[in-house]
């Protein structure tokens, strides 16, 4: 893994894309901080691959139709208790 500065960065880009090519990861510093990575095509194409972050009903359902899934059993009461009831006192009406 090499390390660079952004000033260092800007001076020997072909050099570290060479790198990148070759299969080393370049992380990038500004002022001793990572702010940014090189890597090569390829790299990049197996990391983003299947990154597309499932939806929340997509979540959902994939976690009900695992075989070990046991819902939760709660009570309406026991889920009414969780609620804040200092929202209750404030008075709010819609004006229309």
């Amino acid at each position: 893994m090499a390390e660079t500065s952004i000033a260092e960065a800007r001076n020997r880009l072909t050099h570290l894309i060479y790198q990148a090519e070759r299969g080393e990861t370049v992380h990038i510093t500004r002022r001793g901080r990572p702010v940014a990575v090189l890597l090569s095509e390829a790299e990049y194409g197996r990391l983003s691959r299947g990154a597309v972050r499932p939806t929340f009903w997509d979540a959902i359902r994939e976690m009900r139709a695992d075989p070990e899934f046991e819902p939760i059993d709660l009570q309406s009461e026991e889920i009414e208790s969780w609620r804040d009831r200092a929202a209750q006192d404030r008075g709010f009406e819609w004006s229309e």
